[in-house]
């Protein structure tokens, strides 16, 4: 009796935590703080369909592999309605390249044209489920809530985006746009893990 007590204590515990998204489900609204210094929230885009939320970071290999292309999806789908929110959930203790200083430094050098959030207390990257940076969540404006529609990586090819044959991210949007269902909503997310804070 006292495990199954404990084990229903636990289910409790993590919904109030917030479950990891799949797709489908509603995302919630978050509030953090850009490399401007300004807090920034998907509400403040008025004229947003939806997002292309990255977790990504400054030293991950695989980042810095997708960083010309995670620009290249604000441009081709920002004013189409889908705009790049990068967040960085990385614990600066535990890898000082992803500092909130040296992610203002990288945004400078590298012209990022999207918000880079810094989420201090992991709560967002927690509550979405990311565990990879790069970690991407496509999110469709459907009757004023955030659906999540699309879980995974960019594309099929890190290392070399001239042989990439699945734009993943892209055709999430693209099908979006068209009012279409999402084909492919789930893929695996390729990248390091994310650097979470020591209890």
């Amino acid at each position: 009796m006292r495990k199954l007590l404990l084990g229903l204590l636990a289910v409790l515990l993590s919904t109030a935590a917030g479950a990891q998204y799949k797709t489908g489900d509603v995302a919630r609204d978050f509030k953090l703080k850009n490399i401007d210094g300004k807090m920034v929230s998907m509400s403040k885009f008025k004229e947003a369909k939806g997002f292309i939320v990255i977790f990504t970071c400054n030293h991950c290999p695989w980042s810095q592999a997708y960083e010309q292309r995670i620009i290249d999806l604000d441009k081709k789908f920002k004013e189409k309605g889908f705009p790049v929110i990068a967040i960085n959930p990385n614990d600066p203790d535990l890898q000082p390249e992803d500092s909130f200083d040296e992610m203002k430094k990288r945004a400078k050098k590298y012209g990022y044209t999207f918000p880079y959030l810094v989420d201090e207390t992991q709560d967002v990257a927690r509550d979405y489920g990311a565990t990879r940076t790069p970690h991407v969540y496509v999110l469709n404006k459907e009757e004023g809530k955030m659906v999540v529609r699309y879980i995974g990586a960019i594309d099929d090819n890190t290392e070399f985006p001239d042989k990439v044959s699945k734009r993943y991210v892209e055709d999430a949007v693209n099908d979006l746009l068209e009012g279409l269902y999402v084909r492919n909503g789930n893929t695996k997310a390729v990248g390091c893990t994310i650097k979470w804070k020591k209890s």
